[in-house]
């Protein structure tokens, strides 16, 4: 191999190895200030492409999913929603709350404000408060626009993985092994940029929802009793590493943290 044959083998070989650790992102023009996070963001995908995703995937929600006919678990979802949506400031948005019939413990948001309980979640919380917590979460999912900005990671990143591969498909060195460094590459950014990314949500969104609840006279410390309710109901979850969302002790850890720092307990 020729000095300059090794020198474009390294140069590759860095690149690889940038991108999979997060630390270079393609040269786009797409970031902007999200106030409630306090930081810029990736935007590559427009409100206009979530909005119609969006309303797309509540439609069919309500198609697959059987609603909750039961009014008294309707009344109580729809109170604490919009009180803790009027505390938020996200009141441009036509929200919708629904309760949907199965035991699975899980609620959800969309970006177009659609918010989606199952019985079970509302069944094992034992007051408004922890209702509270919940929603707050959602709605501060909402509020630091983490759906367009995983959507623009994941479009970044794909983008990226092609890039690479292709380039690194053009050297005699990898003929035969661009599939399996396109792979490998992918797992680099799912685990360097998707996941990380995901977890940071999780605990920007739990800040806004304590935040949420207290602006609405929602008890915050119901917040740190649901979820240590909550991790006494997770047996057997996978490593918080290869997990979208952070351990229930980190979780509360820094929720508790969150808490101290604004004088709230």
């Amino acid at each position: 191999m020729s000095s300059k044959e090794l020198k474009n083998l390294m140069q590759r070989r860095e690149v690889l190895m940038g991108l999979a650790a997060g630390t270079i992102v393609p040269m786009v023009s797409g970031c902007a200030d999200n106030a409630a996070l306090g930081r810029s963001q990736l935007m590559l995908v427009s409100d206009g492409q979530l909005a119609q995703l969006s309303d797309q995937a509540w439609r069919e929600s309500l198609q697959r999913e059987r609603v909750l006919r039961d009014p008294s678990y309707q009344r109580r979802l729809n109170r604490v929603g919009q009180r803790v949506v009027e505390a938020s400031g996200q009141t441009d948005k036509d929200w919708e709350f629904v309760v949907f019939d199965s035991d699975t413990i899980n609620a959800w948001v969309l970006p177009n404000g659609k918010v989606g309980f199952y019985k079970g979640i509302l069944d094992i919380m034992e007051s408004d408060d922890q209702i509270a917590t919940v929603m707050g979460h959602e709605v501060g999912h909402v509020a630091g626009r983490h759906s367009a900005e995983r959507a623009s990671q994941q479009v970044a990143a794909q983008v990226g993985v092609q890039l690479i591969t292709s380039a690194l498909g053009s050297s005699e060195q990898t003929v035969g092994y661009t599939d399996d460094i396109g792979a490998a590459l992918g797992m680099g950014v799912t685990l360097g940029i998707i996941l990380p990314y995901s977890r940071q949500h999780e605990y920007e969104a739990d800040r806004l929802g304590v935040d949420y609840m207290v602006r609405g006279n929602y008890n915050p410390r119901q917040a740190i009793d649901f979820w240590q309710n909550m991790s006494e109901l997770h047996q057997g979850g996978r490593l918080e590493f290869m997990s979208t969302h952070p351990s229930d002790d980190n979780r509360i850890a820094a929720m508790r943290a969150h808490m101290t720092a604004r004088g709230y307990v």
